[in-house]
Order: C-alpha cells, then structure tokens, then sequence
C-alpha cells in the first residue's frame, strides 16, 4: 500500500546519518533527493585524539561537554584502535556528562551511558548558559568540539567558571567534493521539482549557502527555498536559516527534535495539498 508521501519529491542534506533518514522517508512513500554536504574524516592529528584519550583514562575528567554524536562515535572507534575501547569508556561514565541535544544523548545510549544533563536549548550557546551557572571551579572539563565552528566563547566561558578546558575535536568535514552535488540540487529545488527540502543540521545551511555563493547560484537558492516548503529539525537549525535570511516553515511539535517527529510534521504539512511536482519533467 503506497505511503502517505508517495508521488512527494523531498530533499535530504543529511550526512552523518543520510541512509536511515532516506529509509524512513521512503517507508512513507516518498521520493527522496539525496544531496550529502560533506563527507566525514577522522581528523590528521590522530596523535592528538590518542592523547586526549589517554589523558581522560588516567586522569580522569571532572565534566564533559558532549557536542555531537558522531564526536562521541569517533572517539570510542579511536580508543577501539589503540585497543582502549573498555578503558575509555569506563572512563566516560566518570564525569559529570552535558549533552547538546539528542544525538550524543544517543551515542552515549548505545554505549549504556547517560547524559546528567541535556541542554537547553540545544546550542552552543546553551552549552555556554550553562556551565557558566555551574560550580566548576578548579575541575578539568573535557569538551569534544566539532570542525567549521568557533568555539572560543565556549573555551573562555569555561575558564571564567574557575575550570581548566580540556578540548578535543576528533574529525573534520571535506567539503570540496559535494559542490557539484549541491549546485544540481539547488537547480532542482529552483526549478520547482522538489516538494520540500529537510534540514537535519545547522552546518548544512551553512555549507548550502556557502557552495551556493562558491557557484554563483545564490540568487537561484533564494529563489528555490522562497517556491518550497523548508523543513526544520528544530531551533538550532532554524535559528540558522534566519542567520541568513532564510524561512522555516515546517518544524517538530515541541521540542521533539528527531528524525520521525520531523517526517511526522512534513507528512501533516505536504498532505494538505496534491505533489506539485508530480507532473513535472524530470
């Protein structure tokens, strides 16, 4: 039996975690674009990351600030190399643990770990909020970072709570390799043969406008996201968007920022009105 989405054209930017996104989109018949932004690399300094692994396990950290899932991930698969996968994350479950949002909370699941703490809102400056109200006065506090983002303020708001940071970011993103990708899924959304482009992450509106700018077709991304319903996974991505002009106009109810709720809401918001793209040229 066909899907609620079927005959819906929907764009996905999602990277990390593209393959279950696109599953699920597809359980509900839709047509999914798939456009990945960037690949992810584990980062060159590898004896960085085997240091700061090494340092967490012998001397352990009194808090840790946990950014994204596929840090947590990166970390432990590094520690499994350096044949410290138990030790490490014997050594996770030590510190007081602060998750930006539900990913790491996620990441730290599967590993049978809890967050004490789950920001809000899921930002860095939610992040900053709250160790800045937190006594950490004379601890050491791991912060697992993640690339293309300036993390000074959060580096300085730790060391003005009295706590020593201790960062690490274990992988970075290549960029390069998905401009063509991008230019041709923006000629698509453009053109009207997308019927709505689903945001998972705040990088991707970045690295979107970005290539957009790289390739000249800025104007023809303005003028494709002003034809096209723009899903959001929550405010960290539509606080993005507005960072640079740009409309949300479907979003999760409540603060469910997760991939169902937002497929939920697409569902709610698409359904109202036949595919428009369904008689379009190809």
């Amino acid at each position: 039996m066909a899907g609620k989405l079927s005959g819906y054209r929907i764009l996905i930017l999602e990277t990390r975690e593209e393959a279950q996104f696109s599953r699920l989109l597809q359980e509900q018949g839709a047509d999914v674009i798939q456009c990945p932004m960037f690949t992810i690399e584990d980062t060159p300094d590898h004896d960085g990351v085997g240091a700061w692994i090494g340092n967490a396990i012998h001397e352990p950290l009194d808090d840790l600030v946990l950014m994204t899932g596929e840090g947590v991930r990166r970390l432990v698969a590094a520690a499994g190399r350096m044949g410290l996968e138990n030790e490490f994350i014997a050594a996770l479950g030590r510190p007081r643990k602060y998750a930006r949002g539900p990913k790491p909370v996620n990441a730290l699941r599967k590993l049978g770990l809890t967050a004490e703490t789950v920001v809000e809102p899921p930002t860095t400056e939610g992040i900053i909020a709250t160790v800045s109200r937190t006594d950490l006065k004379g601890h050491r506090v791991g912060l697992q970072l993640y690339p293309e983002k300036d993390h000074s303020a959060l580096l300085d708001a730790v060391r003005a709570a009295g706590a020593t940071p201790v960062p690490v970011e274990p992988y970075v993103y290549d960029t390069k390799a998905a401009h063509a990708n991008i230019a041709a899924a923006i000629a698509e959304v453009a053109a009207g043969r997308v019927d709505a482009i689903a945001l998972t992450s705040s990088g991707q509106v970045r690295r979107l406008v970005e290539a957009a700018r790289a390739e000249g077709s800025e104007e023809q991304l303005r003028l494709g996201f002003a034809l096209t319903p723009v899903a959001s996974i929550g405010p960290v991505v539509s606080n993005e968007l507005k960072t640079y002009g740009l409309q949300t106009d479907i979003s999760p109810a409540g603060d469910a920022f997760f991939m169902k709720p937002l497929i939920q809401a697409i569902t709610a918001r698409l359904t109202q009105t036949p595919p428009r793209t369904a008689t379009l040229p190809r």
